[in-house]
C-alpha cells in the first residue's frame, strides 16, 4: 500500500493564506482556536492517521467484514484502532461542547476529514455516519433525546446510522414502506427492511443508535408523509447505560466492490421500539440536516481518495525506471529513466495534483461559509453563507466524487501493470472511490439538484452568492499584468457558464426535460469555473506568500498555469453540448436500446 502523509503545508496554506481575509477564528466561539491550538491538532490527526489507520487499510480491505448469526465483525486492528481513535476525542473534534465536543470550526474539521479519509476511508465511515446523526438529534431531537444520546455518541460509545433506503426504493424516498404504529406511551412500532446501511451492525461501540425513515398511519402519500424516528439497538436504561436489546437485526452484510472494511448491512426492524425526531410527516426536513452534511463529507472522500492516489503515484513515477526522455537521457549512469521525464505521465500527474489542490480550496471555502452560517452574529451573513452552501453542495458531492474516481483511474494507470496488482494498493483507491459517486444521492442526482432546484431558489439569489464574487474577482484583477494569463481565462469560462445559465433557464421552462439533459454537463462545467476562481486567488496568495518554502509557492503558481491551460480548456466542450440541447437523448427511440 502506498505510504500517506498528511498534505500539512497546502492545508495550512488554505486555511491561513488563501481565506485569510476570511480566517474561521475572527468568529465568535472560535477565539480559543489560534494558530498553536489548530497546528497541534492537525498534527495529531495526522499522526493517527499515519501511524493508526493507514497500516490496517489493506489489511482491512483484504479481510473485510464478517457476519455470522446477525453479528458483524470488523477486520483485524479496527477495535483497538477504534478505541484509540474515540478515545483521543475525535469522535467530537466538531461537536458541540455542551454534549462533550470539541467545538472546532468546520474549516478545520473538514482538513481532519480528509486526512482520515486518505489513510482510511472505510474506517472513516464508522464515525462519520455518527457526526451524521449527532447532527440531526442535535438539530432535531428532544431535549430529552439530546441528554440521552448526544454525549454518547459524542463520546464514541455509542455510534449512529440512517436508515433510508429500501428494497425496492432509493432516491426516490416518496416510496418508504417502513410502518411506525403509535403505542400509546409516546414511543413507536417500527416494522420494516432498510438495506445499505452503513455502518448498521458492528463491535466498534456498545451501542448503535438508528435514525429511521418511516410513515405513521395517517402519513400522506409521498415524501411528504415521511417521519423521522430514532431507533437504538439496546433501549438505554433510567441511567442512560444500554438495556434491553431493541427488535432490530442485521439480516445479512453486502460483498461489496470496495470500502470492504466498512460493514454494509440488511437492516430488519420488527416492531422495533422508535421515538419520534421533531414533527410528524416532516421526517425528510430532519434527515436533510444528515444528507447535507453527508453529501459534503463524500465530497471529502472523493479528494482525500485523489490526494492518496496521487501521492502514491509521485513516488512511483520518481523510482520507476523506464525508457529515456525524448531529448537526451536524464538518469544516463542508470539503465533507464525514472518515469517523471514523460509528458504523458507528467499530464496524468498534474492533472491529479491541480484536481487535488483546487477541489481542497473548494471545501475550504465551502467549510469556512459553514463556519459562518453557524456562528456569526449577523442574520443576514449567516443567510447569505447559508445559501451559498447550499447552492455548492451538489457540486462539491459531484465534482469531488466523479474527480476522486478519475484520480484513483490515473494513479493506477501510472503504475502501468503494477497497479492492477492488488500488492501495490493502487487498485484499491479505484475501487474505494468508485461508491462515493453513488450513495448520498448519485452524481446525477446531485446535477439535477443543482439545476431543477438551487438554480431557481428564491429568485436565482443562491446563484448571485457565487457569481456576484466571481465577477467582482474578474473585474478587479482584469488588468493585472501578473494574473492575467488566468484571469482571462477564468472570465472565458465564466461567461459560458453564464450563458449557459441562461439557456438552460429559458429552456427549462418550456420542457424539463432540456435542462435534464444538460444537468450534468453544466454541474461539470460549474465546478470547473469554480476551481478556476480559486486557483486565480491560489496563484495571487502564492504571490505574497512567505509562511512556506519559495518552492511550495512556486509550485502553486505553476499548477494554477497548468489548471487553466490544460483543464480549464474542457469547458468549451461542455458549452458546446449544453448548447446541443436534448434532442439527441429525447428522440432516442426507446425501443433501440
Amino acid at each position: 500500500m502506498p505510504a500517506y502523509t498528511a498534505p500539512l503545508d497546502d492545508m495550512k496554506f488554505v486555511l491561513r493564506e488563501l481565506f485569510a481575509q476570511e480566517r474561521a477564528d475572527a468568529l465568535p466561539g472560535t477565539e480559543d482556536f489560534g494558530d498553536d491550538v489548530v497546528d497541534a491538532v492537525l498534527e495529531e490527526a495526522a499522526k493517527l492517521s499515519q501511524s493508526v489507520l493507514a497500516p490496517i487499510n489493506r489489511s482491512g480491505d483484504e479481510a473485510g467484514c464478517v457476519y455470522e448469526n446477525g453479528v458483524v465483525r470488523t477486520p483485524e486492528g479496527f477495535k483497538e484502532a477504534y478505541a484509540q481513535f474515540a478515545g483521543g476525542g475525535w469522535t467530537g473534534f466538531g461537536a458541540d461542547p455542551e454534549y462533550g465536543g470539541q467545538g472546532l470550526p468546520q474549516s478545520i474539521g473538514m482538513l481532519i476529514q480528509e486526512m482520515m479519509c486518505s489513510a482510511n476511508l472505510a474506517f472513516s465511515m464508522y464515525p462519520g455516519l455518527s457526526h451524521g446523526a449527532y447532527h440531526a438529534i442535535h438539530a432535531w431531537g428532544s431535549d430529552e433525546q439530546k441528554r440521552t444520546y448526544l454525549p454518547r455518541l459524542v463520546d464514541g460509545s455509542w455510534s449512529g446510522t440512517m436508515c433510508l433506503t429500501e428494497p425496492h426504493c432509493g432516491t426516490d424516498l416518496g416510496l418508504i414502506r417502513t410502518r411506525a404504529e403509535p403505542r400509546g406511551d409516546g414511543s413507536h412500532t417500527i416494522t420494516g427492511t432498510k438495506i445499505f446501511i452503513s455502518a448498521g451492525e458492528h463491535d466498534l461501540t456498545e451501542n448503535i443508535v438508528h435514525l429511521v425513515l418511516a410513515r405513521l398511519p395517517d402519513a400522506p402519500a409521498g415524501i411528504k408523509g415521511i417521519s423521522m424516528f430514532l431507533v437504538p439497538k439496546f433501549l438505554p436504561k433510567d441511567d442512560g447505560a444500554p438495556g434491553m436489546r431493541n427488535g432490530v437485526a442485521c439480516g445479512a452484510i453486502e460483498h461489496k466492490m470496495g470500502i470492504k472494511a466498512s460493514a454494509t448491512c440488511v437492516m430488519n426492524f420488527d416492531e422495533a421500539t422508535g421515538f419520534l425526531v421533531g414533527d410528524p410527516h416532516k421526517g425528510m426536513r430532519a434527515m436533510f440536516t444528515m444528507m447535507n452534511a453527508a453529501r459534503l463529507a463524500v465530497g471529502v472522500q472523493g479528494l482525500a481518495v485523489a490526494e492518496a492516489s496521487y501521492q502514491g503515484a509521485v513516488a512511483y513515477a520518481r523510482e520507476r525506471l523506464q525508457g529515456r526522455a525524448l531529448k537526451e537521457p536524464v538518469a544516463p549512469d542508470k539503465p533507464a529513466d525514472p518515469i517523471l521525464v514523460h509528458a504523458d505521465v507528467r499530464r496524468m500527474l498534474l492533472t491529479m495534483r491541480a484536481n487535488v489542490e483546487g477541489a481542497r480550496a473548494l471545501v475550504g471555502w465551502v467549510a469556512h461559509e459553514l463556519d459562518v452560517a453557524e456562528r456569526h452574529p449577523d442574520a443576514d451573513e449567516r443567510m447569505a453563507a447559508e445559501e451559498l452552501v447550499s447552492l455548492l453542495t451538489p457540486v462539491v458531492k459531484a465534482y469531488l466524487t466523479d474527480m476522486g474516481s478519475e484520480c484513483a483511474n490515473l494513479g493506477v494507470q501510472i503504475y502501468g501493470g503494477h497497479g492492477y496488482i492488488r500488492e501495490h494498493g493502487m487498485e484499491q483507491f479505484v475501487r474505494d472511490a468508485r461508491i462515493c459517486q453513488i450513495y448520498e444521492g448519485t452524481n446525477g442526482v446531485q446535477a439535477m439538484d443543482l439545476v431543477g432546484r438551487k438554480l431557481p431558489a428564491r429568485a436565482g439569489r443562491l446563484l448571485r452568492r457565487f457569481f456576484h464574487p466571481v465577477a467582482d474577482y474578474i473585474a478587479q484583477h482584469r488588468d493585472d499584468a501578473a494574473l492575467a494569463p488566468l484571469v482571462g481565462p477564468l472570465a472565458k469560462a465564466f461567461t459560458r457558464l453564464q450563458q449557459a445559465t441562461a439557456v438552460i433557464a429559458q429552456r427549462g421552462l418550456k420542457d424539463p426535460d432540456e435542462a435534464g439533459a444538460a444537468a450534468s454537463e453544466y454541474l461539470r462545467l460549474f465546478a470547473l469555473v469554480a476551481l478556476a476562481y480559486l486557483w486565480c486567488r491560489m496563484a495571487e496568495s502564492a504571490a505574497r506568500g512567505s509562511a512556506h518554502s519559495p518552492e511550495f509557492y512556486r509550485a502553486k503558481r505553476n499548477t494554477a498555469r497548468f489548471y487553466v491551460d490544460r483543464v480549464l480548456p474542457q469547458s468549451g466542450a461542455l458549452f458546446a453540448a449544453i448548447m446541443a440541447g436534448a434532442g439527441a437523448i429525447t428522440a432516442f427511440d426507446d425501443d433501440d436500446f
